[in-house]
């Protein structure tokens, strides 16, 4: 295991620096290294060749050589030339917070689609960098597959600049066929009429473990739920894939439910690039689900970064929901009405109020109550009517049977009766029927 030493600079930032330190901290260990130690600063502004003070630098050094640390990663992106400066000042390899993002991603991608946006966010990233980074990509690191084992873990470092951009340019060529077929399928889950939900929020909120808990309760085929199911795990971006999977709550509007990729505090902006064709998911939504780590006592800087992320995204005019999730760990007070409902916080949950629920995804608490507010949140365009559909139409009986929560069904000497709730535009044109 890599030992690193750590260094933070407060830029008069308080509890946004205190945020990033930590969360630095986080993802050292999500790359297997070993954190010696953190060395702080508290500057007006950025140093433009050292990025810290010059004799901040040296102390830097000695404390490297001092602690005999393999790597020194900085909490902020570096331009090349203070990458540069610094590796010769210092003598170590010196890594940014934005390589560290990315070599995460590199060892999370499972799909092509994953793995060629790591990629191609690497290469837009080390390309202007191609120089100060030489030591530190000959770190053994990446995780399996074609593509993650290539650049940060790669020990041919004499590729050359033109060899790197043919690859980014062969990479971002089969990238917009995958996007092709992404948009393909978003095109035709739009034509269903099925509403759209998507997760969205911090990484390791408990996207992933609530999607998981409504497909176990409320899953299409109760037969092939295991296999539905995305990986759940207490680790900084355990999941890059976009998934989509069909809730269908008895007695409720089925819906689309789909899962993205976290948001992190100084998401590099090549990876929000990258991943674009993925996110565009929740821009499509019919609803946003911003699931929150309630436990966190940074949970609210954590959903300031969400939706400026969101923001960049064009996705910030979307209805929204606010799903407290892990509500279960910490105490009554700390809820609103909690300590009113019970001492105990299991019993309480969960707690519903106008556009937001405190749950936990994991105990399974609140699935039913979050049906019901989305239900409420989609109720704007749905509308309740009665048609009697001749026999003659038994397209759209089914039709209205998969797409429509259906009341009552009575079989008349005319037709079929449905009482039904549909969306407002399937109302009107099934007008022709409605009684």
């Amino acid at each position: 295991m890599e030992k690193a030493l750590l260094v933070g600079m407060n830029l008069n930032n308080g509890d946004d620096y205190r945020l990033s330190l930590e969360e630095l901290e986080n993802l050292a260990n999500a790359c297997e290294m070993e954190v010696a130690g953190i060395v702080e600063q508290n500057l007006p502004e950025i140093h433009k060749a050292f990025y810290i003070g010059t004799g901040k630098v040296e102390e830097v050094r000695e404390e490297a050589e001092a602690q005999d640390v393999d790597v020194v990663v900085f909490d902020n992106s570096l331009s090349p030339m203070q990458i540069r400066n610094l590796q010769e000042k210092i003598g170590k390899p010196i890594l940014d917070r934005s390589t560290l993002i990315l070599d995460i991603f590199a060892r999370r991608a499972r799909t092509r689609e994953a793995k060629l946006q790591v990629e191609v966010a690497r290469l837009q990233y080390m390309l202007p960098r191609l120089v100060g980074l030489h030591a530190a990509l000959s770190r053994q690191g990446g995780g399996s597959g074609s593509l993650s084992n290539k650049g940060a873990g790669e020990k041919k470092l004499e590729l050359d600049r033109r060899v790197l951009e043919h690859r980014l340019a062969e990479y971002r060529r089969e990238l917009k066929e995958v996007g092709a077929q992404r948009l393909t399928q978003r095109k035709q889950r739009a034509a269903s009429g099925i509403p759209r939900v998507a997760l969205v929020g911090y990484t390791n909120a408990g996207k992933s473990t609530l999607l998981n808990a409504m497909l176990e309760l409320y899953g299409v085929d109760e037969i092939d739920v295991e296999e539905k199911k995305v990986m759940e795990k207490d680790m900084l971006f355990a999941t890059l894939d976009t998934t989509v999977r069909k809730i269908a709550p008895e007695g409720h509007h089925a819906f689309l439910l789909s899962d993205t990729v976290g948001f992190i505090h100084k998401l590099p902006h090549h990876l929000v690039e990258a991943f674009r064709s993925t996110l565009e998911e929740a821009k499509e939504a019919d609803i946003l689900l911003q699931v929150v780590d309630y436990s966190d006592s940074h949970f609210k800087e954590q959903i300031a970064v969400t939706e400026r992320t969101l923001k960049e995204l064009g996705a910030d005019g979307i209805p929204m929901l606010y799903v407290y999730n892990k509500a279960d760990k910490v105490s009554a007070e700390d809820i609103p009405g909690g300590a009113a409902v019970d001492e105990d916080i299991i019993g309480s949950l969960p707690i519903v109020m106008q556009d937001s629920i405190y749950l936990s995804a994991r105990e399974k608490t609140g699935m039913e109550e979050l049906i019901c507010l989305i239900e409420r949140k989609l109720s704007d365009g749905y509308t309740e009517c009665t048609f009697l559909i001749p026999y003659t139409d038994g397209r759209a009986v089914s039709y209205l049977n998969e797409n429509a929560v259906v009341y009552e069904t009575s079989y008349q000497e005319s037709g079929v009766l449905l009482r039904v709730s549909c969306k407002t535009e399937d109302s009107r044109y099934y007008e022709k029927y409605r009684i």
